[in-house]
């Protein structure tokens, strides 16, 4: 009887292959198992243990290859065969990633767990085009949010709260509820010309990006096709990048008015 293996909960950052960590790197060309989500790019999958065996299970909207439920109990199945599991997720394995259900699920099989940090996608979204999720005298904290509830459930936020405009907000697995979001965001007293950056498959070769405003920004989106992976950041910071050029004359004037 083999051994019980270890499993190895491993953000793969937002999808460029070199902004993997070297823990994870070294995991995944090590891995027996590869149980990897969707927004796992080709590029990152590549990587892996050529002997490996690589599973799919990514959850798509309103279709998952495994419910969760089913994704714990294989995890646990793979280690209790004696095999090192490498479970391999978009971004960050603790930021909307379930990461914690499936370290929970694993204590309570007596399976060793690790976590090992990504850059989740909000930081790989913003960098790439160099806007400051925090920016001193213009945005004070940041919140990440998720735009899809469980079980299609409406949303349930603080929009009084979240309405503030010394803030960023990030706003996960959003496309089809932005044009709800942005409105309740308005109707508490966010400014409907407030900065929105839109973001599809940040950091990849694939990555579009498109520089809206609170209160266009849901039809905008929706004609110019944006698809998931996409992330919106709202905040005034949207509007201020600090690679030149990118997001054209508007950044340059902000940070002229920021200062």
């Amino acid at each position: 009887m083999p051994s019980t293996g270890t499993v190895h909960l491993v953000g793969a950052g937002p999808g460029d292959p070199d902004l993997l960590t070297l823990k994870a790197l070294r995991l995944i060309a090590h891995a027996d198992v590869i149980v990897h989500d969707r927004l796992v790019s080709d590029a990152v999958l590549s990587l892996a243990n050529p002997r490996a065996v690589l599973i799919d299970v990514g959850k798509r909207p309103k279709r998952h290859t495994l419910p969760q439920e089913a994704i714990n109990r294989l995890l646990i199945e793979q280690a209790r065969a004696g095999r090192m599991v490498v479970r391999l997720k978009g971004g960050d394995p603790f930021v909307f990633g379930r990461g914690g259900e499936e370290a929970m699920d694993l204590a309570a099989a007596g399976i060793a767990c690790e976590v090992v940090p990504g850059i989740t996608a909000a930081q790989g979204a913003a960098a790439s085009l160099g806007v400051p999720l925090t920016h001193r005298g213009v945005a004070e904290h940041v919140t990440y949010l998720t735009g899809h509830c469980r079980a299609d459930t409406p949303l349930d936020f603080d929009f009084a709260k979240l309405a503030d405009p010394n803030g960023t907000l990030v706003v996960y697995m959003g496309l089809a509820t932005i044009g709800e979001m942005a409105a309740r965001l308005i109707d508490n007293g966010l400014d409907a010309e407030t900065p929105v950056l839109v973001v599809e498959r940040a950091t990849t070769s694939g990555e579009r990006h498109h520089l809206s405003a609170l209160g266009r920004v849901a039809a905008e989106t929706q004609a110019l096709g944006f698809e998931g992976p996409t992330l919106f950041v709202i905040g005034r910071v949207a509007g201020l990048s600090l690679v030149q050029g990118r997001l054209g004359d508007a950044a340059a004037a902000f940070a002229v008015a920021a200062q």
